[in-house]
């Protein structure tokens, strides 16, 4: 017998390489790396997240290739302004609303960003992502998250 797990998801934007949706809970914009991950590794991916309780209001989440080495560093760098990311397992988040802002208002400036971490092994990993289309799905996602609070 199969048993399919449905995860309510409603695309609300996509522009560029973005997309935004809205999950119920709370609204994402959303994009892959750029680059295709080699068998075995995660496809790296970015979402900022606002929800419809208002406590993540932008928060930045990474998912990358490979888990990160413990109490190592995540160094994502949109345009030439670097932001230190804590790294637990294969994901790393923003610290907080103050570095949440600065994320977002670098985002708006800029064409691209990467993402640098250190996997288990001690390997050097970089993700590039392209930021066309990334305001046009933060706004979809921000204003459909707070237009039903």
């Amino acid at each position: 017998m199969l048993t399919v797990s449905l995860i309510l998801s409603l695309t609300i934007a996509a522009s560029g390489d973005w997309a935004a949706f809205d999950r119920g809970g709370s609204c994402e914009a959303v994009s892959r790396s750029l680059s295709v991950p080699r068998k075995g590794d995660d496809q790296p991916r970015v979402a900022i997240t606002f929800d419809r309780a208002g406590l993540r209001r932008g928060e930045v989440s990474v998912r990358l290739r490979r888990a990160v080495r413990p109490g190592s560093s995540v160094i994502l760098t949109i345009g030439e302004q670097p932001f230190l990311l804590p790294g637990r397992g294969g994901d790393a988040w923003s610290r907080g609303p103050r570095q949440e802002s600065a994320i977002i208002a670098a985002i708006r400036r800029e064409a691209g960003m990467r993402v640098e971490a250190r996997d288990t092994a001690g390997r050097r990993t970089v993700d590039r992502y392209s930021l066309g289309g990334a305001p046009t799905a933060i706004d979809a996602a921000a204003a459909r998250c707070a237009s039903k609070r």
